[in-house]
C-alpha cells in the first residue's frame, strides 16, 4: 500500500493494516515450507480425539474376520501350558500386540505343573481276579491323537484293585442316598458322573468317605473333561503368597499347608462309554430312578461288585516355565493408574472356546486401540492388556503376577476386566463387583445385539432374565480371582453362553466355533466392544465412574 494512502488513514487503522500484513507474510512463509499431500492429512488425523468410544465402535468393520483369523491361528494345535506346543500361541499373541503398536513385556515364572505319566491303565476283573475287559482311557473325540490324554492335574500316582460303587454326582446327598441303601465306598473305587461341582471337591469328598480312587465320567458325546483337582485356591502350590520366579523359595511337599492342597487319592476322567461298562457290571441295590438319566443307564445296580476295577495312574510333576505377555499403553495424565484387561491363552486341548475366544477378542481390542493411538488418542490412565499362562492349572500365571506386584496393584490398579470363554453359547452374562454395575449396564446400551437385529445387548440381556442379572464373583475359577479375592481390586467377568458341551475336551475346536458357537463371529464382536468400552470409560473419564451407593445397598443385604 503506498505511503500516501497510509498517511491519510487514522493512526489506529495504520497499526491494524501493518499487523494484518505481517500476519499474511508469516502465513505465506509457513505454507511454502509445509509439505503437501498425505503428511498434512496425517497431521489433521492426529488432532485430539473428542469421542474415543465412538471411534472405538467405528473400527468394528472387518473385526469379526480379524477375530476369526486370530482364533484359527491360536487353535491350530493344542497348547497346554509348560509344553513346547504352547510356544506358537504365545508368539502369535506377542506378534499381534506388537503389530498394533503397543509396548510389549513378558514375565516368566517356574511353577510346579502336573502331567500324566505313561503307566496308566484301567481294566475290569471278575470277582476271582481273572481279566474280564480292558477299558479305554482315551477320548473317542480325539481322532488326531495330538492332545494330552485325559487326566486330572495334581492327582497323585497310585492304583487300586477293588470293587466299584456308582456315586452319581459325588455330592453329599448322593452319599446319603447310598447310605440309606446300605452301600458305602470305603476301600472301593467311586465312579461318578460330571456335574457335581468342582472336580477337586468330588475327589476330596470321596477320599473322606474312604474311597481308594475316583473315576469321573465324561459326556455321552464322547468328550472327556480334563481339569485340575488341586485344593485351596489359585496359584503355584509351593509358593503361596509370593511369586514362583527364578530362585524363589519353595515349600516342601511335607509342609502341612502343601499337603492340604493335594488330593489324597488318585483320580482320572473317563469317557461315558468306559464308565457305563463299569456301571453295567455292578450288582447291589438298583440305581435310583433320578440317577439313571445322567449317564443314559436304565437298569443295573450301584454296586459294590461283583466285578473288580483294576486302576493305575502315574503322575509326572515338573517345574516348567510359563510366560505372561503384556501390551501396555501409558496414560497421558495418570500413568500410574492402571486399567487391566486379562485373558488366559493356555488350553487343555485346542481351546477355541476356553480360552481363545477371549484371546481373539483381546487382540481385536489391541488392533482398535493401536489405530486410535495413530489417530492422536491417548488414554488419561494407563491400559494394560494381559495374556496369562497356566490358568488351567489353577490361575497360576495371573496369581504369580499379582503376588509379585501386590503393593503396586493395591494402590494403583483402577479395575481388572476379565474375559475367559468369551463365546460358548447364546445370551450375555456378566459378573461384577457392585461399584461397576451401573457402568456395565450403561455400556451394554451402546453395543448392538449380535443375535437380534435392531436391539442392543442391554435389551436382550434384560429380557432374557426378566431383568438385569449381574453375578457376584464369589467363585475362583478364572483369572479375576487373584485380583479380586487377594488384591481387592474391582473386577468384571464377561461371557456369552452359560455352558459349553465340549468344555476341556477335544470338541473345543475351531470347527465347533465356526459351525455352532458363533458362525459369523458377531458374539465375539459384542464382547470385544463391551470389554473395550468398559476399559475406555475407566481409562478416560476425569472422575472414575464408580457407584458406591450400589455397593452400600449390596452390603446391606448381607448380615455379618
Amino acid at each position: 500500500m503506498p505511503h500516501a494512502v497510509l498517511a491519510r488513514l487514522p493512526p489506529g487503522s495504520v497499526r491494524l493494516v501493518i499487523a494484518f500484513g505481517l500476519l499474511l507474510l508469516f502465513s505465506l512463509l509457513v505454507l511454502r515450507r509445509r509439505p503437501a499431500g498425505p503428511p498434512a492429512k496425517a497431521a489433521a488425523a492426529r488432532l485430539p480425539v473428542r469421542d474415543p468410544a465412538a471411534l472405538f465402535l467405528s473400527l468394528s468393520a472387518g473385526g469379526n474376520a480379524s477375530i476369526a483369523a486370530d482364533l484359527r491361528a491360536l487353535t491350530a494345535g493344542p497348547h497346554l501350558a509348560g509344553t513346547p506346543a504352547a510356544g506358537p500361541a504365545a508368539a502369535h499373541v506377542l506378534g499381534r500386540l506388537r503389530a498394533a503398536g503397543l509396548q510389549t513385556l513378558t514375565r516368566e515364572y517356574a511353577p510346579l505343573l502336573s502331567y500324566p505319566g505313561r503307566a496308566s491303565s484301567l481294566a475290569l476283573l471278575r470277582s476271582d481276579g481273572s481279566p474280564l475287559a480292558r477299558l479305554s482311557l482315551e477320548e473317542p473325540a480325539d481322532e488326531g491323537r495330538r492332545l494330552v490324554p485325559p487326566y486330572h492335574a495334581y492327582a497323585p500316582s497310585g492304583g487300586a484293585v477293588a470293587e466299584a460303587v456308582f456315586v452319581n454326582l459325588g455330592r453329599e446327598e448322593d452319599y446319603a442316598a447310598l447310605e440309606r441303601l446300605g452301600v458305602g465306598v470305603r476301600g472301593r473305587v467311586a465312579v461318578a458322573r460330571r456335574g457335581g461341582g468342582y472336580r477337586g471337591g468330588v475327589v476330596a469328598r470321596a477320599a473322606e468317605k474312604g474311597a481308594v480312587a475316583v473315576l469321573i465320567a465324561g459326556r455321552a458325546d464322547g468328550g472327556v473333561e480334563r481339569g485340575v483337582v488341586l485344593l485351596g485356591g489359585p496359584g503355584d502350590p509351593l509358593t503361596p503368597g509370593w511369586a514362583a520366579a527364578g530362585g524363589a523359595e519353595r515349600l516342601g511337599f511335607d509342609d502341612e499347608a502343601v499337603k492340604r492342597r493335594f488330593p489324597k487319592i488318585p483320580s482320572m476322567p473317563v469317557s461315558a462309554e468306559t464308565a457305563l461298562a463299569i456301571i453295567r457290571s455292578l450288582g447291589g441295590p438298583s440305581i435310583p430312578a433320578e440317577w439313571q438319566a445322567g449317564l443314559g443307564v436304565d437298569a443295573g445296580g450301584v454296586g459294590p461288585g461283583p466285578t473288580l476295577v483294576n486302576f493305575t495312574y502315574q503322575e509326572d510333576r515338573k517345574f516348567e516355565k510359563i510366560h505372561d505377555i503384556f501390551g501396555v499403553i501409558k496414560g497421558s495424565q495418570e500413568p500410574d493408574r492402571y486399567v487391566i484387561l486379562g485373558n488366559h491363552r493356555d488350553a487343555w486341548t485346542y481351546g477355541a472356546v476356553d480360552p481363545n475366544s477371549g484371546t481373539a477378542s483381546l487382540l481385536d481390542i489391541a488392533r482398535r486401540l493401536g489405530i486410535m493411538l495413530q489417530s492422536g488418542w491417548k488414554p488419561r490412565r494407563s491400559i494394560i492388556l494381559c495374556s496369562w499362562d497356566a490358568e488351567e492349572f489353577g490361575m497360576i500365571g495371573s496369581t504369580e503376577w499379582v503376588e509379585e506386584n501386590l503393593a503396586d496393584l493395591q494402590s494403583k490398579a483402577v479395575a481388572y476386566l476379565n474375559v475367559d470363554c468369551a463365546v460358548q453359547g447364546v445370551g450375555f452374562f456378566a459378573g461384577s463387583t457392585p461399584q461397576l454395575d451401573k457402568l456395565l449396564v450403561d455400556i451394554t446400551r451402546q453395543v448392538k445385539d449380535p443375535d437380534v437385529m435392531g436391539k442392543m445387548v442391554h435389551d436382550t440381556w434384560n429380557e432374557m432374565n426378566g431383568g438385569i442379572s449381574i453375578e457376584r464373583l464369589a467363585r475362583t475359577d478364572s483369572d479375576f480371582a487373584p485380583f479380586l479375592h487377594h488384591a481387592g481390586i474391582p473386577s468384571v467377568d464377561l461371557y456369552y453362553g452359560k455352558e459349553f458341551p465340549g468344555y476341556h475336551t477335544a470338541l473345543d475346536s475351531y470347527n465347533w466355533m465356526e459351525k455352532h458357537g458363533d458362525p459369523l463371529f458377531l458374539r465375539h464382536l459384542a464382547i470385544t466392544e463391551i470389554w473395550g468400552l468398559l476399559a475406555l470409560r475407566l481409562a478416560d473419564d476425569p472422575v472414575l465412574p464408580f457407584d458406591y451407593q450400589v455397593y452400600a445397598s449390596q452390603l446391606q443385604l448381607w448380615k455379618f
